[in-house]
């Protein structure tokens, strides 16, 4: 019993280190400012990614 609760214990303050860094990473990425996609920027349509309106019969 006392094994487990050790394990239980350790593995919960892993848990909570981990969970204030993610906190504390989260906090940072807010204060940066945002940067915003240029207008002028296209985006490039390869045209395997173009929607195929014929569709090939499924065997």
């Amino acid at each position: 019993m006392t094994v487990f609760l050790s394990i239980l214990f350790v593995l919960l303050a892993i848990n909570a280190i981990l969970l204030i860094f993610s906190v504390n990473g989260a906090k940072e990425r807010f204060s940066k400012p945002i940067q915003r996609i240029s207008e002028i920027s296209t985006t490039k349509i390869l045209p395997r990614e173009t929607v195929e309106t014929e569709y090939k019969e499924a065997v």
